[in-house]
């Protein structure tokens, strides 16, 4: 894919469960390379496009494409094209961090020799090879979501879809782990990003604000502030929580 090419596409991509409409016609672009920011209250919808956007639940109606496959009937392709990361991480802890990270590139479909040699790449960027032989459960937590962010875009995913990934860990530790993401978007992986810190907002290159199923704003952090008068994310986040509860 050439740089600036759109790796995600959604037109009024829509799911319904019953009579409760949890997606509401949303409609977006994200370029490769890009950090796009997806934020939303909770309840508000995000998971249910999250799942929808990899391949995980066939939508009511609209469109979508991921990486260029179709959302209703390459799924497959889309999963072997994507990198995933929740706040619950995806290591087995009964593992080694070596073990975790061959585990993972077999399941990639690596070969014997890129998973030798991307797991002693990857080793030594994290400063964990004197780790290699320790179980994962046994590292700070700090280390394991560093690790499963490198494990899940171990294949150098088109797209690594991040949800939540960075709560319960220090702000120190955070701001580290951002330094990975941007080291990732440098690579032309593009970056899907649910969070609740708002400071961590900042950080992306465009954010989607969602408020009951619909996308309510999409720009950049700077033109958001501009646009609603405020010198925080935070503060744009709450102004539009109070407009929704007033029925704006």
């Amino acid at each position: 894919m050439a740089q600036g090419e759109k790796v995600i596409v959604c037109d009024k991509l829509t799911k319904r469960f019953g009579d409760f409409i949890a997606t509401n016609e949303i409609t977006f672009e994200v370029n490769k390379g890009e950090i796009f920011g997806f934020l939303g209250a909770n309840g508000a919808g995000k998971t249910t496009a999250m799942r929808m956007l990899c391949g995980l639940s066939t939508p009511s109606s609209g469109k979508a494409s991921i990486a260029g496959f179709d959302v209703y009937t390459q799924t497959e392709q889309i999963k072997r094209n994507i990198g995933y990361m929740s706040q619950k991480f995806s290591l087995y802890e009964n593992l080694t961090v070596k073990e975790n990270i061959e585990f993972f590139g077999g399941i990639y479909g690596l070969t014997d020799q890129q998973i030798e040699t991307k797991t002693e790449e990857l080793l030594n960027r994290l400063g964990l090879k004197s780790e290699a032989k320790k179980l994962v459960g046994s590292l700070p937590l700090g280390w394991k979501q560093k690790l499963s962010f490198s494990v899940a875009i171990l294949h150098e995913p088109k797209i690594v879809f991040l949800d939540e990934p960075t709560g319960g860990v220090d702000p120190v530790t955070r701001r580290q782990f951002w330094d990975l993401i941007y080291e990732a978007a440098e690579r032309g992986i593009t970056i899907f990003v649910t969070t609740h810190y708002m400071d961590e907002a900042e950080y992306c290159n465009r954010i989607s604000i969602m408020v009951d199923g619909r996308i309510e704003v999409l720009d950049s952090p700077t033109n958001l502030k501009r646009s609603f008068g405020v010198s925080s994310m935070d503060e744009v986040f709450y102004q539009l929580a109070r407009s929704a509860k007033r029925g704006d």
